[in-house]
């Protein structure tokens, strides 16, 4: 399907907002506080705040560039705020009021006049009428002075970057690394926004793309600064319907209390205030936009707040560390208390989802014993672990190695115990449901399938997953699929398939992501290739992984052609012998343009020939001509393409040979491709033209590797050699055959006039080579 990186948007429908609108705000502060922000309102917000120490900041900030949306739905920038005035009520509750030292203040930061950078201090308390925690505020830019009391300086408003508003608790000291006495929790709400004046409208992208059968995924530890009406709005703008997958994350849901000495998770599994307020805003509105929402959690915990006791661990101890800088850390399946705050959250997240009025829908999402990336060594020895598994457990230093019996039996039993404790974590989420339960389990096929390691599915993929264990398995394998390396993700799907046992309706596909924005271009096409293939599988439920990627790149999946029924191919011969006289006509297309000088600049536009026949002399008898006429209708003229066969040119050993296996260079391996297109090449070296061979006979087809034949291949769609296993590194890959031409008849008319027929005059039969994807 057609997908586009959009950078920018270029003539695609816009509307206009309100500056200001409160759908647009979003808040940043310091870990381990926490904050959020949700719209109340068509003109009204809230933000929670949570803190735990004297120097912790929250910022309400509004950013004069839209750098969260993806292009197509964002606003436009601008930086100048002149004659522009901007007017709310603030109510505030747990936060320093607006009339006391260090209380709410407006930092605005921006250029002056002398196009320095800067920033200036307004006090809100300067600008408010009413009470310190119920007030009507004011702010008319273009005469706003900064500074504790007034007059102040006056602030430049031609080049805002963006500005903030600061919420602290009570007993803020700034720059303070102490404890409050007791966590603070606070709130603000900004009501009525609205702003006046000459600058007061901002466009901004209001697309609303066709639906086109994907769904997205999105991710609390990407999004928590951003209000839940901006996120959905995307998704809806972008044509994604159905089922949002989200991720909440292992950073930022969670209540901190005291561990020691150290903050660490609520071993309850309560919600901090603002993630509660976040995500039962964020379901509510999936309700009203006819969104279902999948709850997705792992078993993955910041290491930070992860208590000791929890973590898995290697044999010599070492502590399971993902590699997210900073670190999380990986939760064993064996330990009680990990298992049950896994069970508290995924409860708490099913009452939110029913009061929401959306069914509880509940995902496992990668739950494994961790595996430590340089020395291959699992994590399976955690106290808990050991008491279960056996303290004389053998160790495993490397799962590169040859197993022993009693290491086999380790990570067999290794595999039921986390089995176990899935199976625990989804009837924690049945229990807590008021009617039925959807459980999914994902599971990331390039670890527990890494062909190194074989061993590791016993503790990975355990066969206690098989179906019906849930209700619906999902598989996602993005650094197979960006790599190219499709052998590997082919046989990781077939070894799912044969040790679960899910049918295909009940899988789903996640495809994605681009971690980083500069392989935007080379990863997207893979990843839209991925939901392609995962729908010609039969996955009907495909999710793209994940939404702030989207954003950032611009991703755009389109909705399929309504013409596609007309380009099909019908994988037919064309019945008739073309005779002597057929016409074949090679053309390119070639733009020349002549200098003053009579020079000319030369410009070709197509890598490959185009072919025009008319096979119009080959019709020889009546019998032949009403041949031609059923098979011109059974085509609908030019709706439908079938095959020839080109009579000068159909094989890859000169034009007519015999193939031999090494006739054409196809590819060289990686040790990961094992898709090579069949091409036939015309002319030598750095000049030769490149051929795509879309149409070839299969049982023609001879392959060699290194020179060697090789068997261990299908042809796929398109003219591809499917290897079961990718050729190695640096291996030539070569191919021979004989093809066929994929054409078309030319006109939707087909002129013949039995007269002429019978004079024995030939008729005009054109036909049009058809250019196939490749």
């Amino acid at each position: 399907m057609s997908f586009w990186l959009a950078r920018t948007r270029n003539g695609q429908f816009h509307d206009y907002i309100q500056r200001f609108d409160p759908c647009f705000w979003t808040v940043n502060f310091p870990r381990p506080m926490m904050a959020s922000v949700v719209t109340t309102g068509p003109d009204s917000l809230r933000a929670e705040c949570e803190f735990h120490h004297a120097g912790e900041l929250a910022g309400l900030i509004w950013d004069s560039v839209d750098s969260l949306d993806h292009p197509l739905c964002a606003y436009v920038t601008d930086r100048n705020y002149e004659h522009t005035v901007l007017r709310f009520r603030w109510r505030s509750s747990g936060l320093v009021p607006l009339d006391a030292a260090n209380g709410p203040t407006l930092t605005i930061e921006g250029f002056d006049t002398l196009d320095q950078p800067r920033s200036w201090y307004v006090r809100l308390w300067n600008y408010a009428e009413g009470t310190p925690e119920d007030a009507q505020i004011t702010l008319p830019f273009s005469v706003l002075e900064s500074g504790f009391t007034l007059p102040g300086e006056p602030v430049a408003v031609t080049r805002i970057e963006r500005m903030f508003i600061s919420l602290v608790p009570p007993g803020y000291a700034p720059g303070s690394t102490a404890r409050l006495p007791a966590r603070a929790n606070g709130w603000v709400e900004l009501s009525g926004i609205a702003c006046e004046g000459e600058r007061a409208m901002l466009e901004i992208g209001d697309v609303l793309l066709p639906p086109h059968g994907e769904q997205i995924a999105t991710a609390y530890d990407d999004s928590f600064n951003q209000t839940p009406a901006r996120l959905l709005r995307q998704a809806r703008a972008l044509g994604y319907r159905g089922r949002v997958l989200h991720y909440l994350g292992m950073s930022h849901f969670f209540r901190l209390e005291d561990g020691g000495g150290e903050l660490v998770a609520s071993p309850a599994g309560t919600l901090c205030t603002p993630a509660e307020a976040w995500h039962a805003a964020f379901l509510a509105s999936a309700e009203a936009m006819g969104y279902a929402v999948i709850a997705s959690l792992s078993y993955e915990l910041f290491a930070a707040h992860c208590p000791e006791h929890w973590q898995q661990r290697a044999h010599d101890g070492t502590p399971a560390r993902t590699g997210w800088e900073p670190p999380s850390a990986l939760l064993s399946p064996a330990q009680p208390q990990a298992m049950a705050w896994l069970q508290a959250v995924a409860a708490r997240f099913v009452a939110l989802q029913e009061a929401a009025g959306l069914p509880a829908l509940f995902q496992i999402g990668e739950p494994w014993w961790w595996v430590i990336p340089a020395s291959r060594a699992p994590c399976l020895y955690d106290d808990a672990a050991l008491t279960v598994l056996g303290g004389s457990a053998p160790a495993i230093t490397d799962l590169r190695e040859a197993m022993t019996a009693s290491q086999l039996d380790l990570l067999d039993a290794a595999g039921a115990l986390l089995a176990q404790s899935t199976a625990a974590l989804t009837q924690a989420v049945r229990d807590a449901a008021s009617g039925p339960a959807e459980v999914l389990l994902l599971a990331f096929t390039p670890t527990i399938l890494d062909p190194e390691m074989p061993e590791l599915k016993r503790a990975n993929l355990p066969l206690g997953w098989a179906h019906p264990a849930f209700d619906r398995l999902q598989l996602e394998d993005y650094d197979w699929l960006t790599s190219g390396a499709q052998a590997l993700r082919r046989a990781a799907y077939a070894e799912v398939d044969s040790r679960l046992g899910y049918p295909r309706e009940r899988q789903d596909y996640l495809s994605g992501f681009v971690l980083l924005a500069e392989d935007a271009d080379a990863r997207w096409p893979l990843i839209d290739a991925g939901l392609d293939e995962a729908a010609a599988r039969g996955v009907t439920q495909r999710f793209v992984w994940a939404q702030p990627q989207i954003a950032r790149d611009g991703y755009t999946r389109l909705a399929a052609h309504q013409e596609t029924d007309v380009q099909a191919f019908d994988d037919v011969l064309y019945p008739l012998a073309l005779g002597r006289d057929t016409g074949v006509s090679p053309e390119f297309s070639t733009t020349v343009a002549v200098t003053a000088s009579g020079h000319e600049r030369r410009n070709s536009l197509w890598s490959d020939a185009r072919l025009h026949f008319d096979v119009g002399p080959g019709v020889r008898s009546e019998h032949e001509l009403g041949t031609l006429i059923a098979f011109f209708r059974a085509r609908r003229g030019a709706a439908r393409g079938f095959r020839l066969g080109d009579p000068f040119d159909f094989s890859s050993n000169g034009m007519t040979g015999t193939p031999t296996m090494s006739d054409q260079a196809i590819g060289r391996g990686d040790g990961l491709t094992a898709e090579f297109a069949l091409v036939k090449r015309y002319g030598a070296g750095d000049e030769a033209q490149l051929r795509p061979i879309t149409r070839p006979r299969a049982g023609s087809i001879l392959v060699a590797v290194n020179d060697e034949p090789a068997s261990d291949w299908t042809l796929a769609e398109g003219g591809k050699v499917v290897f079961e296993t990718a050729p190695p590194q640096g291996a030539w890959v070569t191919a021979g055959f004989l093809f066929d031409v994929p054409v078309r008849f030319a006109e939707d008319r087909l002129d013949i006039s039995a007269a002429t027929f019978a004079a024995g005059e030939a008729p005009s039969v054109p036909l049009i080579e058809i250019r196939e994807a490749v």
